[in-house]
């Protein structure tokens, strides 16, 4: 039987006679002439042959993830583009392509090119400034490949995967993305991209290389039952319909995906140097990371981090639906508002310490000319128990609180830039504005020593907010970063966080601050006296 894997041939060549030995060698010769690279058997191969459109290839350290991408840029594609979150991070991959071409004839460091014996190019990008992304729109390559793709901004990497096509019918396009676990919370997107295979509380958990297939409405990924094309009819999805009767842009075809795991296990080669024992001997958590690919150890929080992640776990553990909830009347009710963008517009109620799930309307299904109104309807009809609305003023959202007062509804207009009187609870520091008040406030509410312990839906995108938020430390109290340095920073805005430390607000409805009047002006205020 011929051998198929590293250690098979090595096996061979122990017990081969040298005229035996030479004549493999001619053989494994001749083939490294007419193709450069092959996959490793096992993970590796498989996933080179995977026939997902995009694929999460790693988890672990030492899985060969570099030398898949050199390798499938090198013999698979004919125009590659290899990302990493910093440009001069790609030397990896340049090193790697160097030792399998024997030279580096063709690569030019200055431009970032490297054109390939054959007509192939590969190019090497860096993702690190905010508007790096926008360098490479509309640059089709047949190849993305995204090195390490926990260290960069989910919509970076969304925004360039747009251009993953080819001129070439025959060409295969892919999408690569290769990372160990995330080491902080700004990485815990690419465990939401692939939760089918690495979120283990997944309702329909996926097999590793599973394929599933998945499209985007309203702004978000959406899982779809299968490849089938659909169209969208009366918001549901219809696979049964006649393609002559819709224009092709309303035609969805979902794309494929998949997570096949890696460890360095699974790399003879690194077995053999012994690189097995330098994981070995990491300091956990980074060893449990590195080894086993563990993707929920040591994801750490940022020193200036608002809202610890394991708080905002414990309250989303504390969550529940059902007959019971939610637990009393509508407290309070946090808007933020958005009309005719990408930015989605969320409300989020408040009953007690119990927070409802989201409600989430995407921006471009409010008119801008419409949006006081628009957004005003969408608040009065989720809004019950004459709950205090407590709505951002920015932007859009000063028309919907116009339109609130006018219709007699209890809002109170937010403007983070406000000045605050206000202390925290042990009164030692000050805020430097409202924005800093509202979100220390939530930090208040979610800490685990609070009397009454909150629940939050258990939500991506609310967790990811929650987490994001950053402090320090300024002469006049408490500064929170401002929200267009943190739109900048994560390439979207915080509209679940913000709206969730809106409804954490805690206003005096109308109707009980009527009532306690009426109690007191009912009542003798001097009986407690006789």
């Amino acid at each position: 039987m011929i051998p198929s894997t590293p250690a098979e041939w090595e096996r061979l060549l122990a017990i081969a006679s040298p005229a035996e030995r030479a004549e493999i060698e001619a053989i494994l010769a001749a083939d490294l002439r007419d193709m450069p690279w092959r996959p490793q058997v096992g993970r590796q191969a498989e996933c080179a042959q995977s026939a997902a459109f995009v694929t999460g290839y790693g988890g672990a350290a030492g899985g060969g993830k570099t030398d898949l991408i050199a390798g499938l840029a090198l013999t698979r594609h004919r125009r590659s583009v290899i990302f990493r979150r910093e440009k001069i991070q790609t030397e990896g991959v340049i090193q790697r392509l160097a030792e399998l071409l024997g030279s580096t004839a063709g690569h030019n460091g200055q431009k970032g090119v490297w054109r390939l014996p054959g007509g192939g190019m590969v190019e090497f990008g860096g993702l690190d400034a905010p508007d790096d992304h926008r360098k490479w729109q509309g640059r089709p390559h047949d190849l993305k490949a995204y090195d390490e793709v926990t260290e960069m901004r989910e919509a970076q990497v969304r925004f360039t995967m747009g251009w993953a096509r080819s001129a070439d019918p025959a060409q295969r396009c892919r999408v690569l993305m290769t990372f160990n676990p995330p080491t902080t919370s700004e990485g815990r997107w690419v465990i939401d991209y692939f939760a089918p295979w690495l979120d283990p509380n997944h309702p329909r958990p996926a097999g590793p290389g599973e394929l599933r297939w998945f499209t985007t409405l309203g702004g978000r990924d959406v899982e779809a039952a299968g490849p089938e094309p659909f169209v969208l009819f009366r918001g549901e999805p219809l696979t049964d319909f006649d393609p002559a009767e819709f224009p092709p842009e309303k035609v969805i075809v979902p794309l494929s995906r998949t997570f096949i795991p890696s460890r360095v296990t699974d790399n003879y080669f690194y077995v053999k140097s012994g690189y097995l024992n330098t994981l070995q001997a990491l300091p956990e958590p980074l060893r449990t990371q590195m080894l086993q690919g563990d993707f929920a150890a040591g994801v750490a929080d940022d020193p200036w981090a608002v809202i610890p992640a394991s708080w905002v776990d414990a309250a989303m553990a504390r969550w529940r639906a059902g007959p019971a909830a939610p637990p009393g009347a509508m407290d309070s009710l946090g808007a933020d508002i958005a009309a005719g963008g990408r930015d989605d517009m969320v409300i989020a109620r408040r009953h007690g310490a119990w927070f409802d799930v989201p409600i989430i309307i995407p921006g471009r299904d409010i008119p801008q000319d419409r949006a006081g109104p628009e957004a005003a309807a969408r608040v009065i009809m989720a809004r019950r128990d004459r709950a205090v609305v407590h709505a951002d003023v920015v932007g859009w959202g000063l028309s919907c609180v116009n339109f609130l007062s006018a219709n007699d509804v209890q809002v109170v207009p937010v403007n983070f830039a406000r000045a605050s009187r206000e202390r925290t609870a042990d009164g030692r520091l000050a805020f430097a504005n409202l924005r800093a008040e509202t979100l220390w406030r939530l930090r208040e509410t979610l800490d685990p020593t609070a009397a009454t312990p909150a629940a939050l839906p258990p939500h991506p995108q609310l967790r990811a907010d929650l987490t994001s938020y950053r402090w320090d430390l300024r002469p006049t109290g408490i500064f929170i970063e401002p929200k267009e340095a943190q739109k900048t920073r994560l390439g979207r805005s915080p509209d679940f966080g913000d709206a969730y430390a809106m409804a954490n607000m805690a206003t005096l409805k109308t109707e009980t601050w009527k009532e306690l009047r009426a109690a007191a002006k009912g009542g003798d205020r001097y009986a407690e006296l006789e």
